[in-house]
């Protein structure tokens, strides 16, 4: 008799709440109210919301239990985001309890419909989902990243969709079904634990992934290019670490295509900048060639920087260009000295757990989107 009101309490929770919210947060006392909150307005239930304090020393503990049932509330000895979030999801029964379960970073925010949007156009044929990501207001990091965001979002994701080879769910907005959240390492030992479970997911061919473009989440940037070069490092660096791990270029899997292809294309350019204009000029000692190469590249990333702001609304950015114009090339940069490191000279094989950024230096407070 009790195991059969235990399974009938179960099913009664289960199609109650089918969507869980889970947040795993390391010093994040400046940004985790705001978070919980936009969680809040945008349909989530409190107590359909989970935080695991990765053993912080400031009051994120507290926060999180004033807004959130304590029960909810788990605090773990130091782990890195990846394992955080494996316990947190065991201790919580997450998935035995609902059929979803969705991970957020504890710095961001949600359009006020996110979650009901979520809800309605999640479809159990998709083995994961993410929607779609932007920039909050902030300073001359955010305003590139809203040009890095809008071309991410409106072309690359749109494609990846349509080919099957979305090769990462960022952790902003990451939603996997129950079964598969089981079935996957998010303790992966990565610099970027959302990316190596994203190629988990094509490596084991655990399903297709979702995109809600409808469904609008906000994350933090860096305040400064110093803070802006540290946080991409480690993600380039994670990024060609789990491509190494997963054998990427090894088969001919769309996603072994697709992101073969993505490096290329970033070296071609290296080589076309760097190797073949410079050769030319010597060949032919005309300056003009440089001059050239400048404009076109200089005219383009303008094109594209004033149809992010006509897309977003976010006229800041124009103004922006110069410091937009130098962070792009910062970028390419950081990754080439990353290609070198991990490729090359066979650095960053693995982390002993899943780092975090210092989160008690970069955040701050921010207006609202």
């Amino acid at each position: 008799m009790r195991n059969t009101k235990e399974n009938t309490r179960r099913a009664a929770v289960r199609k109650e709440a089918k969507l869980a919210l889970l947040i795993a947060a390391h010093n994040e006392e400046l940004v985790l109210r705001r978070t919980i909150q936009s969680a809040i307005e945008a349909g989530m239930k409190r107590e359909h919301i989970y935080v695991v304090d990765d053993n912080s020393i400031d009051t994120t503990l507290k926060i999180a239990k004033s807004l959130i049932p304590a029960q909810n509330v788990l605090r773990v000895r130091r782990s890195g985001k990846g394992l955080a979030l494996t316990k947190a999801s065991k201790k919580f029964n997450l998935c035995t309890r609902y059929s979803w379960i969705h991970i957020a970073d504890a710095d961001g925010g949600f359009s006020p419909d996110y979650f009901r949007v979520f809800r309605r156009e999640l479809r159990v044929k998709y083995s994961a989902a993410t929607g779609y990501i932007r920039s909050l207001p902030g300073k001359r990091v955010s305003e590139y990243r809203v040009m890095e965001y809008t071309v991410g979002m409106e072309i690359h994701r749109r494609l990846q969709v349509l080919l099957n080879v979305v090769p990462v769910i960022p952790g902003p907005s990451s939603c996997f079904r129950a079964d598969i959240f089981e079935r996957v390492n998010f303790a992966n030992k990565s610099m970027v634990e959302d990316f190596d479970v994203t190629l988990q997911l094509h490596r084991q061919k655990l399903g297709n992934i979702q995109f809600i473009p409808e469904a609008i989440t906000y994350t933090q940037d860096p305040r400064t290019t110093r803070e802006y070069m540290k946080q991409i490092t480690r993600w380039n660096r994670g990024t060609l670490q789990s491509i190494k791990r997963h054998g990427i270029g090894k088969k001919l899997s769309p996603i072994d295509i697709y992101l073969s292809q993505q490096i290329i294309q970033n070296l071609l350019f290296f080589a076309n900048y760097f190797i073949w204009v410079p050769y030319i000029y010597f060949w032919r000692q005309n300056e003009s060639v440089i001059a050239a190469a400048f404009l076109v590249d200089v005219a383009v990333t303008f094109g594209i920087v004033l149809l992010s702001a006509m897309r977003t609304r976010r006229w800041d950015i124009v103004g922006a260009f110069p410091h937009i114009y130098i962070l792009r090339w910062l970028s390419l940069g950081v990754f080439l000295k990353a290609f070198i490191e991990v490729i090359v000279l066979r650095k960053y094989g693995h982390e002993e757990h899943g780092s975090w950024d210092n989160n008690s230096s970069r955040r701050y407070v921010v207006s609202s989107p």
